[in-house]
């Protein structure tokens, strides 16, 4: 008679340990990746919400600009009474005129990082483009009997970011600029 050893080697242990092991690992890196896109999306949340502002206080100052028969100044002084000339030669207003908050004509809401602000310059009178009065007329085209004379308006330049860097460090800050005819 055969007898046989009844004696386990006990691989089945190993082999269940190893894909534990490889359970587990492939479940982290998931939830790695999981983590990454959901910060990814409220990154890009926040950024659309920075831009939607930025965007509103650009119309804000658009709709001040075709609204007031006033003048509108250039990096003024408290007071209002010394304004400096055009062109000031300063080149980045934006980044040193002390601002308001606007808090009157805009409701940044929760959401959002701070108030936005906006800065207006005064960038002096050019040639209106909508104007056909000679603005696209050559320079030989007044010996021909045309006429060269064009008329001219008065251009803003509005920087409006989103929030104050230094109230919102760790936000998104949108930036936008345009020219507004006045």
């Amino acid at each position: 008679m055969i007898t046989l050893k009844n004696q386990q080697s006990g691989i089945a242990l190993v082999i269940a340990l190893v894909l534990l092991l490889a359970i587990t690992l492939v479940g982290l890196a998931s939830m790695r990746g999981t983590t990454l896109q959901e910060k990814m999306s409220s990154n890009l949340q926040d950024r659309d919400v920075a831009f939607q502002a930025a965007e509103a206080a650009l119309r804000i100052a658009e709709r001040r600009i075709a609204d007031t028969t006033a003048d509108i100044w250039h990096d003024c002084s408290l007071g209002g009474v010394t304004c400096e000339a055009i062109p000031s030669g300063n080149s980045v207003p934006w980044q040193t005129v002390s601002v308001g908050t606007g808090s009157d004509e805009f409701d940044a809401g929760s959401l959002a990082a701070a108030q936005p602000q906006y800065v207006v310059e005064n960038m002096g009178l050019w040639p209106d483009p909508t104007s056909n009065t000679g603005v696209n007329l050559s320079g030989a085209a007044s010996q021909y009997g045309a006429q060269g004379t064009s008329t001219t308006i008065n251009f803003y330049r509005v920087t409006a970011r989103s929030a104050d860097p230094s109230a919102a460090p760790d936000r998104a800050i949108v930036v936008l600029q345009t020219w507004v005819r006045g």
